[in-house]
């Protein structure tokens, strides 16, 4: 962060709720909207969809010196909206159809999107709708997307279906000592191909322009999305593929573990300084 604020050709697509566009913590310079048939910009300030969509937009996009994680202002935001005031099952994490996440997912990677941020979960998803998500990550794959996913806040092995997929880089929430969330689901796919970064206690705006801390692997996804987009800012001519072995820090064999290895930003940036 001390290295670059991101710069507007890294665009990230934020698939997640409406966003208060107007919080004068947020850096809206370089915010776009693409509202689907959601508006992106919040309607209402006491909604949960728009309180989620402001913290996951406030860690990535907040201004610097704001009391915002504020990682990358410079980058260019796409907010997409696509769950509405709703939160599935009481798991902690919102979350929305196969069919709305795999259209959204290709609007925002023709839109230009470097990087998809899922702080998101599915919906019950049956064979038909695994299929539909699948034919979108195989499109980001394709376009060299990188796709960044909540593993789930049920505590529970396995993760989610977007976590399984072997394009997507699943991402589990962990406390401030560096250990495993209690409810962070955990998984062989999760620990072999994901993250842990920082969920618990995270400094977040609210739709009512207040101030105040939230957690959950929602809350570490953008942790991990925003790595990737002020290393890609710093290395602009760098592949996703090298991204990805830069984050994962595959030149290292890694153990056959549930739990995946913390982010180190600055391990990423190194290794990828030496290339």
């Amino acid at each position: 962060m001390n290295l670059t604020a991101g710069i507007p050709d890294k665009i990230i697509g934020l698939i997640d709720g409406p966003v208060l566009m107007n919080h004068p913590d947020l850096a809206t310079e370089n915010m776009r909207e693409i509202s689907g048939s959601l508006p992106a910009a919040c309607e209402g300030t006491d909604k949960l969809a728009c309180m989620h969509g402001s913290f996951v937009a406030g860690i990535l996009h907040g201004r610097r010196g704001s009391v915002l994680p504020a990682i990358c202002p410079g980058c260019t935001l796409l907010v997409r909206p696509v769950f509405a005031d709703t939160i599935s099952d009481g798991d902690r994490m919102p979350g929305a159809s196969p069919a709305a996440l795999a259209a959204a997912m290709i609007e925002c990677i023709d839109m230009g999107a470097n990087v998809i941020n899922l702080s998101i979960g599915l919906e019950r998803p049956s064979s038909r709708d695994e299929q539909v998500i699948n034919q979108a990550l195989e499109y980001a794959s394709r376009r060299q997307v990188i796709v960044v996913a909540a593993a789930g806040n049920q505590g529970m092995s396995g993760g989610s279906k977007l976590a399984q997929h072997a394009w997507v880089i699943p991402v589990a929430a962990s406390d401030s000592a560096g250990r495993p969330a209690a409810y962070s689901s955990l998984g062989r796919s999760i620990g072999m191909r994901g993250l842990s970064a920082p969920g618990e206690g995270i400094a977040c705006i609210d739709a009512a322009r207040s101030r105040g801390f939230l957690g959950g692997t929602s809350a570490a996804v953008p942790f991990v999305t925003g790595t990737v987009m002020l290393l890609w800012s710093a290395f602009p001519n760098a592949s996703a593929t090298e991204l990805k072995v830069a984050m994962m820090q595959a030149q290292t064999r890694r153990r056959p573990t549930i739990v995946p290895p913390l982010l180190d930003a600055w391990a990423a940036y190194q290794f990828l300084a030496k290339q």
